[in-house]
């Protein structure tokens, strides 16, 4: 097994830290007071989160479990859809290490190969805090690089892993690296232009556009419609019956051909 390691870490301009085991990589670095952005990445993770309270858990060695933190001279109203340009920027990295079926499911899914691109190949999340000037972000990625038995099973879908995409594999330091300098370039572009600068790559990696959809809402209700792109918001287009609706918040349960 690859070890984590601090020195195959290459990012310019951020400080690395490798922990062998925590609950949340998301949850250290939300209450961690470093001025300046930092990358926390754990051999091991016990209590992750993803969308919604959901948990995530990382066993040992099997998956690529980091977090980046970093100032935005923005208020958090003005990160909606952060995630997609996380997205964009996770799947630009995979796809340059030789990944290419790596594909982007609303709102914050990375997916590969599967039954119609539907393999679960990882997620992020985003979480934030208010701070004076601006806000404290953090973006937190949990990619799979080796397979799990188990998971599958616990997750109750097709799940994806590196190993399983490219032979050979990378090393989970080399993935974390590529991975974090397109993720520190995409929340620069961010701040200069805000989603309008990710919203055509994010189409273009989309594994469901152009595809009929049936998206459970927060409120348990479901529509149905077909991917037509992103809102400037952030929400997911779908052309229904009654015309273009924008879901801002929703699950994508089923994908088939329109």
């Amino acid at each position: 097994m690859d070890r984590l390691d601090i020195s195959k870490i290459h990012v310019p301009g951020i400080e690395i830290r490798v922990v062998e085991r925590c609950t949340s990589t998301n949850a250290l670095l939300l209450a961690d007071d470093s001025p300046h952005p930092v990358l926390l990445a754990a051999e091991e993770q016990t209590a992750g989160r993803g969308r919604r309270g959901r948990r995530w858990r990382a066993a040992p060695g099997a998956g690529a479990t980091f977090s980046i933190a970093r100032r935005m001279r923005c208020a958090p109203r003005a990160l909606a859809g952060l995630s997609l340009a996380a997205g964009v920027a996770t799947a630009r990295a995979l796809r340059s290490l030789g990944a290419q079926e790596v594909a982007l499911k609303w709102p914050n899914d990375l997916m590969a190969g599967g039954k119609n691109a539907g393999a679960k190949l990882g997620g992020i999340l985003i979480e934030t805090r208010p701070e004076e000037r601006g806000v404290r972000v953090v973006v937190g990625i949990g990619i799979n690089c080796r397979p799990e038995r188990a998971l599958p099973a616990r997750l109750r879908r097709e799940v994806a892993a590196l190993d399983e995409l490219l032979r050979p594999a990378p090393e989970r330091n080399a993935v974390i690296a590529a991975v974090a300098r397109e993720v520190l370039a995409a929340l620069e572009a961010w701040e200069r232009a805000g989603l309008a600068a990710f919203a055509s790559d994010w189409r273009a990696l989309h594994a469901y556009e152009g595809r009929r959809l049936r998206v459970r809402l927060a409120d348990g209700r479901t529509v149905s419609g077909v991917a037509a792109g992103l809102a400037p918001s952030g929400a997911l287009r779908l052309r229904t019956r009654c015309g273009t609706r924008e879901v801002a918040l929703g699950r994508v349960v089923t994908a088939r051909a329109a």
